[in-house]
């Protein structure tokens, strides 16, 4: 029986070494996402709490009114656009 040809073998696939590099490098979440997000969350709270407990006799929250709630829960909302970005 005659014999087959015999292939030669490829080379294993090497990338190139610029495109190596870049997977090496992963980018990682920001490190200012999660205080910041904290901190929008704990001063929209704490603007709420004191507006509440002061009853609003504050001079900025005296000028404000029941505008009051909308900042606080404007920072809240400012904190959940902010964990968006977080991973």
């Amino acid at each position: 029986m005659p014999k087959s040809r015999v292939r030669k073998k490829k080379s294993a696939y090497t990338p190139p070494e610029a495109l190596a590099e870049r997977r090496a490098v992963k980018v990682g979440p920001k490190p200012w996402v999660a205080p910041l997000m904290l901190a929008f969350f704990l001063l929209g709270l704490l603007w709420i709490v004191v507006y509440y407990l002061t009853r609003g006799d504050l001079p900025l929250m005296r000028t404000l009114g029941p505008w009051n709630l909308l900042v606080g829960f404007a920072l809240v909302g400012a904190g959940f656009v902010t964990s968006t970005r977080w991973r």
